[in-house]
């Protein structure tokens, strides 16, 4: 069996009608699974996705919920079950960013990032491991039980000032995704995260719209490029297969080395 294919593996991807959501749903599509394309606003955008990947030659379906809440959450798995029968991986992709100096941020400011980051992962990640736990190891589909893929980001070890609920918010994905790969572990139930740096996408058009923006961003980042959507779909689609099926518990970074602390290649 090719350790790359998604073939029978259906897919859940929350947040998936734009950036890097969008880009990792049409990877895992063209890797052969099946995917559900979680979104919260923006109905067309969610169908144009679907309508791509189906263009393509993949099969997916668009369904709504706000990963925050608990009942919308049970009732996307209900759905994504009733259509596909089952699910072999979970992309928890959903986030945002409500950005304010400490002192002048909000308690809702703080609880909504928080909701949506953290607790939704969370609740998603519950569902699928129920799911994988009931139904088990398939060795013609896959290795694992099942794989969940955590969106974390740099700032799950760079502190970020201005932006204390979003670095909270990713610190707390590090830790639920090595507690959960510890307890899931031994059903055969991986748990990784993907932590992306400077991406091109709408959440950061400020960093890279202009090129004086860019130019401050590329010092940042060793490689000398920002890093596209698809850079993360690429990484989605190899901790989601049986090429890395001894990969459990980990944070891969993809981004260009902006973890490497730049400030010091010229001794500091």
């Amino acid at each position: 069996m090719n350790a790359f294919t998604l073939k029978g593996q259906p897919s859940l991807v929350t947040g998936a009608n734009s950036g890097i959501g969008y880009a990792v749903a049409k990877a895992l599509a063209a890797a052969g699974a099946p995917v559900v394309v979680n979104y919260v606003a923006d109905p067309p955008s969610a169908e144009r996705v679907v309508d791509e990947i189906r263009t393509a030659g993949g099969e997916a379906m668009a369904i709504r919920a706000d990963v925050s809440r608990e009942d919308e959450v049970q009732a996307m798995f209900r759905k994504m079950f009733d259509a596909y029968g089952t699910i072999h991986i979970l992309v928890n992709n959903a986030g945002l960013q409500r950005d304010a100096r400490f002192v002048d941020m909000t308690l809702h400011d703080w609880e909504f990032v928080l909701s949506v980051n953290l607790t939704g992962q969370f609740l998603c990640a519950r569902e699928a491991a129920r799911e994988f736990l009931r139904r088990g190891v398939i060795p013609e589909v896959s290795c694992a039980a099942g794989k969940i893929l955590c969106m974390s980001s740099v700032h799950e070890v760079i502190p970020w000032a201005g932006h204390v609920n979003y670095a909270a918010s990713k610190g707390g994905v590090m830790l639920l995704m090595k507690s959960l790969a510890q307890e899931l572990a031994p059903h055969r139930i991986r748990v990784n995260s993907l932590c992306p740096g400077a991406i091109r996408t709408p959440i950061n058009t400020a960093a890279w719209s202009t090129p004086e923006a860019l130019s401050g961003l590329l010092t940042l980042i060793p490689y000398g490029r920002i890093g596209e959507p698809e850079d993360i779909g690429r990484a989605a689609v190899w901790l989601a297969s049986d090429a890395s099926d001894y990969v459990n518990g980990t944070s891969l970074f993809i981004d260009g080395g902006m973890t490497l602390f730049p400030g010091f290649s010229t001794n500091g």
